[in-house]
């Protein structure tokens, strides 16, 4: 396929290929499923993660990590459940089934830990904005920001060779400026595609959708701390020697009382939790970095 061809494609078509390579399994559809059906009890839903030992194994790790600060042991699916919500299992079960189906793409160790890291990063900011500015449940964010840019990874397996043209590593172009011009669409746009095509829920995709609009007070909450989650992502693992301030609204910070201090806060919570998060979504990039 030649540039002019890629050119013509919009993000949906890009999802499209993407979604007959990156399916999630049957189990993630059965667990959909009861989770949508209001008559499904607790146990029901714990009785089919628990038929796949790995994603048993990965939804405790995440509960009694430090990310929830849960004070006692969570042992069991079902408790699992019942202290965090089906909401927040779910979006748990989302990560899971997501970073299992993206294991097809074909891409080299070193690109995908790079890309884990980031996303990873960008969850742990945006869970610490939330949580900061006290909004409900700050918890269920992280899965926005893990999931924010999977496009990339699309574009990856369809398209390799746009990847490097897209690439940026100064203050020049911003990187979501620059796909729109490469590609006609951003990552975050060609994300919610495939989430819209994996009939995710709309409350997930539509942050990830709009995470790159300049006019932010369109947006609900989760949006803008997404808008700013990446840009902080972005400065401190792409373009380290500039400012906050450079690439974040003064406006939006104002508006949502943010300042350089609780960023720096964010980036500091960032570091003591990467590892540790890493180590359960993607232990080889907790050994790389």
């Amino acid at each position: 396929m030649n540039a002019e061809q890629v050119i013509m494609m919009s993000a949906e078509q890009y999802a499209e290929k993407a979604s007959d390579i990156f399916v999630l399994s049957d189990s993630f559809l059965r667990i959909k499923e009861l989770i949508d059906d209001e008559s499904s009890t607790i146990d029901d839903i714990s009785d089919v993660i628990l038929l796949d030992p790995a994603l048993t194994a990965t939804v405790l790790k995440l509960a009694n990590s430090s990310f929830f600060n849960y004070p006692g042991k969570i042992d069991t699916i079902s408790k699992a459940v019942l202290v965090l919500g089906i909401t927040e299992v779910y979006n748990l079960v989302i990560a899971y089934f997501t970073k299992e189906a993206f294991k097809a793409i074909d891409a080299g160790a070193d690109y995908l830990d790079l890309f884990w890291l980031k996303s990873v990063d960008c969850a742990l900011l945006i869970k610490f904005l939330g949580t900061h500015l006290h909004v409900a449940n700050a918890e269920r964010l992280f899965i926005l920001g893990l999931l924010h840019n999977l496009g990339e990874l699309i574009v990856k397996q369809v398209t390799p060779e746009l990847i490097a043209k897209c690439e940026v590593n100064d203050l020049a172009e911003l990187p979501w400026q620059k796909q729109q011009s490469i590609l006609g669409f951003t990552y975050g746009e060609c994300t919610a595609e495939l989430m819209k095509l994996w009939q995710l829920p709309y409350s997930l995709f539509s942050p990830i959708r709009h995470q790159d609009q300049p006019e932010w007070y369109h947006y609900n909450v989760e949006t803008q701390l997404l808008h700013i989650a990446k840009r902080i992502m972005h400065k401190n693992v792409v373009v380290k020697q500039t400012n906050y301030t450079d690439i974040i609204e003064a406006d939006l910070m104002e508006e949502l009382g943010l300042d350089n201090r609780v960023f720096t806060a964010a980036a500091d919570f960032c570091d003591l939790e990467r590892l540790g998060m890493l180590s359960i979504l993607n232990p080889s990039a907790a050994m790389v970095f």
